[in-house]
């Protein structure tokens, strides 16, 4: 996926657009009385069933948990079509589907190379002027924001109600409020769109990590190793080459611990350390011309037999954004003063280590462990933030270790997990988790009790009359099968390769190589492809385009009107028909885009919701635009082993309160209208949502 433009904006001086903190509205003068005071506090991936097994395991360890169910009980929250974070969180903050707010899938397609393309931003093109040696002049460019549908906390602000957004995913660039927003899940990291962590190593046969990290070999000599880190594109330059500082690092295996020296900065980390952030600048023009800051945090992970130091993703640096992660722009500078530097990369539990090999699992609830204490110190700022309001008003609050972690690490919680090491899931987390007898096999309902002090905070904090909802956009569930949906569309003849191309090798053999759609398909003869976790998408005459720079025709050829509903007919049919050798059903539902969906967006959306059955996802490979050699394989090795990439009742999220909730189904389009009725916000026509709360 190319780098979306934001990089360029410094450079060019266009960052203007962002730094006005709000756009002027008209607001209703407030009343001389506080707002009534609400939080909800978000909880990504919380599952109703688990939540409700790990409060009867474990009913000393939830006693705040409990102090909501006492109340509410356990209700579910219907999540989105399909059950994806950055679609279901635009659920909630717009009150509308993706119909109506043109979010699909984390990722969306290009109508020309059928490649992905962010889901969050829109790119405008621009052009490059050549200049000498090696440099060019880009001009014109933009990302602008997808998400149509206005913001809750914008028509909260209408309504001068104060509000602060902690971390709401899918809010980049970000929407300001009458209070404090910050981005969260999506927020691009300065080196790339999702963060590209490193590992430094000694080791000559380290090879090559995955496209989400990369493996550099350095040599050590007298205990010194001089290296770099590499940080954003440099548009300036021909090809733009990532543009690198200086690194270097001194090796002392006396005192188990690496001195790393970068720009100005000095520190010592230790063997099994994590630094804390370090402010690191780029220069992408000679004479500082054009600078870029960001932030980075490292790892020592080895000394012996090989040197190994981990450089996390260069997240934006709060204290001088390239972009600004917060409305007002100063506002994330103030909470850096505040708590100190934090993440403000959109996943920051690194789960591509995981995916890579680079880290083990261990390693890898280290550095969630540090993202979430991280959490707790910007929590109780958020908090007593709310609390010293004397206006009172609406707070949102975010947390992603349930989602991320359970994505990595479920496969230790199910023990039919194809992926599933019995021995080891019997082995002690009481490190991490500070339980007497905890094990890998219960590490997911441990995330689950690492929330209850969270939720404890919420509680306290909260007086008698302030409402309090605990909620997730989804649930989670075992992901054992991986299903190939454009290996599936190749074997059943909608999907023709060129000639001279095959589908990729098998897995285990070490000759393979991805096999894109944009280099094999022959479009002419194509009816339908997949891209991103759950899009089938129609090769549809008129909507997807030709490429005149390439001798091939890329045109859709199926025709508008009774083929395409005669095909869509066909092919709903066949992927609900489909079976697994068990005879299990792979497709619990195949959603045609015009039926489940409505609003001005719906031309836009995938033809086909595929919404998989428990265990089962499409994979990675085939979300990516790839053409995976098996249609169906076990699931193993290091990517997700947990998922919610389903189909939305398989995965409802998870409401409580310490209010009764009404009777009946619920879904995250309600959540929206209840947070507006609260504050006495008259609800839009196109919001179908109903009152949640009683």
């Amino acid at each position: 996926m190319k780098l979306p433009r934001w990089t360029v904006w410094p450079a060019l001086g266009v960052l203007a657009v962002f730094l006005v903190p709000a756009v002027p509205v008209k607001r209703e003068v407030a009343t001389a009385d506080a707002w009534p005071r609400v939080v909800v506090f978000g909880v990504d991936g919380l599952d109703p069933d688990v939540l409700a097994e790990v409060i009867a395991q474990h009913p000393k360890l939830t006693p705040n948990w409990q102090r909501l169910v006492a109340t509410s009980g356990i209700g579910r929250l219907g999540t989105s079509t399909p059950p994806q974070s950055p679609v279901a969180w635009s659920n909630f903050i717009t009150g509308l589907n993706p119909g109506g707010h043109g979010v699909y899938d984390f990722l969306h397609r290009d109508l020309v190379t059928r490649m992905p393309v962010s889901s969050i931003t829109k790119s405008e093109p621009g052009s490059l002027i050549s200049l000498w040696n090696g440099w060019q002049l880009p001009m014109g460019g933009d990302e602008a924001p997808n998400r149509t549908g206005q913001a809750f906390w914008t028509r909260l602000a209408e309504k001068g109600v104060p509000a602060d957004i902690w971390r709401m995913p899918a809010n980049f660039p970000v929407e300001p409020a009458d209070g404090v927003s910050f981005s969260g899940m999506m927020t691009p990291a300065v080196d790339s769109a999702y963060g590209r962590y490193t590992l430094y190593t000694t080791n000559a046969a380290g090879g090559v990590l995955g496209k989400d990290g990369n493996i550099v070999p350095v040599r050590e000599s007298q205990g010194r190793i001089d290296t770099a880190l590499s940080g954003p594109p440099n548009p300036f330059k021909v090809g733009e080459p990532h543009q690198t500082t200086a690194l270097t690092m001194y090796v002392d295996r006396q005192a188990q611990a690496v001195a790393i020296e970068l720009g100005a900065e000095r520190l010592v980390v230790r063997l099994g350390e994590w630094s804390e952030f370090v402010p690191t600048t780029f220069s992408l023009l000679p004479l500082g011309l054009s600078d870029v800051s960001g932030i980075v945090r490292f790892h020592v992970k080895s000394l012996e037999p090989h040197v190994e130091v981990y450089a996390s993703p260069i997240n934006i640096d709060p204290r001088a954004p390239i972009a600004p992660v917060s409305a007002p722009v100063e506002a994330s500078a103030l909470v850096a003063d505040a708590i100190g530097l934090y993440y403000t990369q959109g996943m920051p539990e690194d789960v591509s280590t995981v995916k890579d090999g680079a880290f083990s699992d261990r390693e890898f609830l280290a550095q969630a462990d540090v993202v979430h204490d991280e959490g707790v110190r910007l929590m109780d700022h958020a908090l007593a933030r709310w609390k010293a309001n004397a206006r009172g008003g609406f707070l949102f609050f975010y947390t992603s270790g349930v989602d991320l972690c359970g994505h990595m690490l479920w496969r230790h919680h199910d023990a039919g997990h194809p992926h599933h090491d019995a021995e080891f899931a019997r082995t002690s987390t009481e490190d991490w988790s500070h339980r007497p007898g905890s094990t890998w096999q219960e590490v997911v309902t441990d995330l689950y009790l690492r929330m209850d002090p969270l939720v404890g905070r919420v509680l306290d904090a909260a007086g008698e009359r302030d409402i309090v909802i605990v909620m997730s956009d989804h649930g989670f569930e075992s992901y054992r099968r991986k299903f190939s949906l454009n290996t599936w569309l190749l074997e059943q003849g909608y999907l023709v390769l060129k000639d001279g191309y095959t589908k990729e090798l098998p897995e285990s053999d070490a000759q393979r190589s991805p096999v894109y759609l944009l280099d094999a398909v022959d479009w002419s003869k194509t009816r339908a492809y997949g891209l991103g976790f759950n899009g089938l998408y129609l090769n549809l005459q008129g909507r997807e385009r030709d490429n005149p720079a390439t001798p091939d025709s890329e045109a859709g050829i199926v025709q508008p009107g009774a083929e395409a509903t005669q095909l869509l007919t066909e092919l709903k049919t066949k992927l609900e028909a489909l079976r697994d050798q068990d005879g299990t059903q792979v497709v619990l539902r195949a959603d045609l885009a015009t039926v489940v969906y409505d609003g001005p967006r719906v031309a836009e959306a995938p033809d086909v919701v595929v919404g998989y059955n428990a265990l089962y996802g499409n994979s990675d490979e085939a979300s990516s635009g790839r053409i995976p050699h098996e249609v169906l394989c076990d699931n193993l090795g290091g990517t997700f082993n947990g998922s919610h990439l389903m189909a939305p009742e398989v995965v409802e999220g998870t409401i409580l309160a310490n209010r009764r909730v009404r009777p009946g189904a619920h879904r995250l389009e309600d959540l929206t209208v209840e947070v507006l009725r609260r504050y006495g916000v008259a609800i839009p026509a196109d919001l179908k949502g109903q009152p949640v709360l009683e």
